[in-house]
């Protein structure tokens, strides 16, 4: 299967009066991308730009998705959603490389967060980093939040799709190729490499805590297997609410640093088998069942290792636990990707579970961290959210308008897939 990325470089957005890239500058025709994105379910609607450097705060955010189309077949993008379904993973995707749509609007409060675009918070999050066409809505009165979460999910997947497809006709500034065969033809090819699974636990609880891949919610779903091409090409959408700070959101998802890492390595010092996508369950016989199926789908591969990464934490993170200890216990290599809640001054136990199978444990921070963040010129969204947030409170904004917060209440600040600037410092 080969995927090629024609990747736009976008170093600026503006309005203008038609969608276009044009030297680096992505133009956003206002009333048309309203016009992509209208549903019934919102009161209002509204479009807002916010660019790296700028005094910006977004709050509170619910996904980031990075603007693709096909550029062959339906010309369409997100399987499932914006697209009929068909396997993605193959042909040509055009992509505007710097830009994301953030949706903003309160759907769960505490299970949201915020960006900020220069600052202190800047620095955690990779949003402030990418130039940003922000969807702010209301709900009508009355609205079930799950339909709402439903119309803001699809609205910022279309508007994605929308500015993508405007700019169809731009020159592509970087062709980024992924080409893997079949699982057998790769072992034929590779075979004195270890072969490597990766496990990507996603969260699928319910009551707004959902993944959905080729547009089917996976938390009825058991862990299966997806060609790497399927998820560096939107087959896996983001549904969740969890805390800010963990949430893969849609963007991370299409350029999972994992998938990268290892697709980057296959064929050199490893052999990468493909992606298990691994609901996490809310009951305990629905973790000890996807951690076994997990562990089976790698034994049956003949994986000598495997990488595991969590999305959210708490209960999941049994689910954690169970998956390093059954892959372990089936001769497969675990290293596992997660973030600590070890309290305000890191000195907790990091995650409410332990077995003694793993370990190999790579922590991408702890979410309890305090940090302040200034004083925005301008706020998109509404700052007092941040009572309700995770990880923030009622206190936490002050009368000059920094905040002093938990970092789990920035977007992506400890995500678990590594995709962050938290790291750790050998002393």
């Amino acid at each position: 299967m080969r995927l090629e990325l024609h990747k736009v470089k976008v170093r600026d957005v503006r309005w203008g009066d038609v969608t276009k890239v044009q030297e680096g500058v992505l133009y956003v025709d206002k009333a048309s991308a309203l016009e992509a994105v209208k549903d019934d379910g919102f009161a209002k609607v509204d479009l807002e730009l916010a660019r790296p450097g700028e005094s910006i705060r977004i709050i509170p955010v619910k996904d980031c998705i990075q603007p693709r189309v096909k550029l062959s077949g339906g010309k369409e993008y997100f399987p499932g959603f914006c697209a009929p379904l068909q396997r993605a993973g193959s042909g040509a995707t055009l992509v505007l490389d710097g830009a994301a749509v953030v949706t903003c609007g309160s759907i769960v409060a505490f299970q949201e967060g915020f960006i900020d675009m220069s600052g202190q918070g800047a620095r955690y999050t990779p949003f402030s980093e990418t130039n940003n066409v922000v969807l702010v809505v209301e709900p009508t009165d009355g609205l079930d939040k799950h339909k709402y979460e439903a119309a803001l999910r699809t609205a910022g997947l279309k508007l994605a799709v929308y500015l993508a497809k405007c700019c169809m006709d731009s020159r592509a500034d970087e062709i980024e190729t992924f080409d893997k065969g079949p699982i057998a033809e790769e072992n034929a090819k590779y075979p004195g490499l270890p072969r490597i699974l990766y496990v990507c636990m996603s969260i699928a609880q319910g009551l707004l805590h959902d993944t959905y891949v080729y547009g089917t919610d996976v938390k009825m779903s058991f862990p299966f297997l997806l060609h790497p091409n399927e998820v560096l090409d939107g087959a896996v959408v983001s549904g969740n609410c969890v805390s800010a700070c963990d949430k893969n959101t849609t963007y991370h998802h299409v350029d999972n640093p994992v998938v990268r890492d290892l697709y980057e390595r296959h064929g050199k010092d490893l052999n990468f088998l493909g992606v298990v996508v691994s609901p996490e369950s809310t009951v305990l016989a629905g973790k000890e069942r996807n951690a076994r199926m997990s562990a089976a789908i790698g034994a049956e591969l003949g994986a000598n290792g495997a990488v595991i990464t969590e999305e959210g934490y708490g209960n999941p993170d049994t689910d954690l636990c169970l998956t390093a200890k059954y892959f372990e216990e089936a001769g497969i290599r675990t290293v596992v990707i997660s973030d600590e809640a070890a309290g305000t001054d890191g000195k907790s136990q990091s995650l409410a579970d332990a077995t003694p199978e793993m370990n190999a444990f790579v922590s991408t921070g702890n979410v309890n961290e305090m940090i302040v963040v200034p004083p925005m010129q301008k706020v998109i969204g509404d700052a007092k959210a941040i009572a309700l947030l995770s990880g923030g409170s009622a206190e936490s904004l002050r009368e000059d308008g920094s905040m002093y917060v938990e970092l789990q209440s920035v977007i992506g600040s400890t995500v678990e897939i590594g995709y962050s600037r938290v790291g750790c410092e050998w002393v």
